[in-house]
């Protein structure tokens, strides 16, 4: 079965937030076809609409589809970076919170985890985001059982994680959550990368 994995990518997103997500179920997906199976990951960028968005450090990125027109989601994964504009933005957290009722998961990088907290999806729930914004989202949020020292959190519907290349631990224990934990280590091994499998 086919997996939609859809990643929101905004103005001044941390590149490595989004990038790495889409590396690994990209990744898996690439390897299932090696073995002549089918691929279990389609994974595609949403944005307000579809033009220029500038990452972090100055890369553009152009995004497969707008907010109005993506194919269903599965999997919604919010990166995140310099996330002040879009926590101002009603269209943009109606939108993750609408997206995330119908959706399978809903997992974040980073500072993403204060835009689904916006979105009421992290209410009275464990989460994690970068060391430094830790305070931060405990003092906005304070109904969250902020949590520190893991590179992610999966609780249950909602997954969080910690800072940048955190996003492709949690990514990768999503694969293993989705599919089974031998494509999930095969992943990590075909990009080189070893797993720092702490999380809970």
């Amino acid at each position: 079965m086919m997996t939609n994995v859809a990643i929101y990518l905004f103005d001044e997103v941390d590149v490595l937030d989004f990038a790495g997500p889409f590396e690994v179920f990209s990744t898996a997906s690439r390897l299932r076809v090696r073995e002549e199976k089918p691929p279990v990951f389609r994974v595609f960028t949403v944005a307000d609409r579809v033009r220029p968005v500038r990452a972090r450090g100055g890369l553009m990125v152009t995004p497969d589809y707008g907010l109005a027109d993506h194919p269903k989601v599965d999997l919604l994964i919010v990166p995140g970076g310099v996330v002040t504009d879009e926590l101002a933005r009603p269209d943009v957290i109606e939108w993750i919170a609408r997206t995330a009722a119908t959706s399978q998961l809903t997992a974040a990088v980073c500072t993403g985890a204060f835009l689904l907290a916006s979105a009421g999806l992290l209410n009275d729930t464990r989460a994690t985001t970068h060391w430094e914004d830790v305070d931060d989202l405990r003092r906005d949020f304070p109904s969250l059982r902020v949590e520190t020292g893991m590179r992610w959190i999966d609780a249950g519907k909602t997954i969080t994680s910690a800072g940048i290349s955190a996003g492709i631990d949690m990514s990768l224990h999503l694969v293993r959550r989705l599919t089974d934990r031998a494509l999930a280590t095969r992943t990590a091994h075909q990009m080189d990368f070893a797993w720092e499998d702490r999380g809970a």
